[in-house]
């Protein structure tokens, strides 16, 4: 799905991450930068982490190694992240930990959790894209993605200053390698919406 913005050229990006009441990605490998002997690598471990540990991991990313799809640093090794020079490597591909973005954290194993299954979207050129579902979907929980998007946005476009304008100008949904088709945005009640059954077989 892509929201396209009016917006300022210039100015401030939306970008936040989102867990989908259905999510579209649930085998996501994720990477723990802790102490690999602290009770945080356990519970990280024990939480479904795929890779735990600081000077392994640091070498292995600037070895070109990047066997990670996400991305957590707990507190106390963040000045070991920061030092190891790896965010010229990470950042370009969105995997650095902020803790803007909730990724820099105190307890990892309780942020794995939302990791799994949730996707960060970030507005680039005025458009902001997340997939929001996959071909064996029903109407129902398409619909549940969809709101879910497009108010996640809307809110993110609420929190910035009154002197930001930012509007949604346009909803287009589209399939992975096919044309995109616009919607009015509008979520209508159920009496006056076309009914799951016939949209399955149209």
């Amino acid at each position: 799905m892509h929201l396209k913005l009016k917006s300022l050229k210039n100015g401030p990006v939306i970008r936040n991450r989102l867990r989908l009441p259905h999510p579209v990605k649930t085998d996501v490998r994720i990477c723990v930068i802790c102490p690999p002997d602290s009770k945080y690598a356990d519970s990280a471990r024990a939480a479904g982490a795929t890779l735990v540990g600081e000077d392994e991991i640091f070498n292995a990313v600037k070895d070109g190694r990047i066997e990670f799809d996400r991305c957590i640093c707990q507190t106390d090794s963040l000045a070991k992240l920061n030092k190891a020079g790896i965010a010229r490597i990470l950042g370009p591909r969105g995997l650095m930990p902020s803790a803007k973005l909730g990724t820099v954290v105190k307890d990892p194993s309780l942020a794995i959790k939302d990791l799994v299954g949730g996707a960060e979207y970030r507005e680039r050129l005025g458009v902001v894209r997340m997939a929001i579902g996959q071909l064996g979907f029903t109407p129902e929980e398409m619909q549940r993605n969809i709101k879910a998007y497009i108010e996640a946005v809307k809110k993110d476009i609420g929190q910035l200053s009154d002197r930001i304008n930012k509007e949604l100008v346009e909803v287009v949904l589209s399939s992975t390698n096919a044309p995109g088709f616009p919607l009015n945005g509008d979520f209508r009640d159920l009496k006056s919406s076309i009914t799951p059954r016939d949209l399955s077989s149209a």
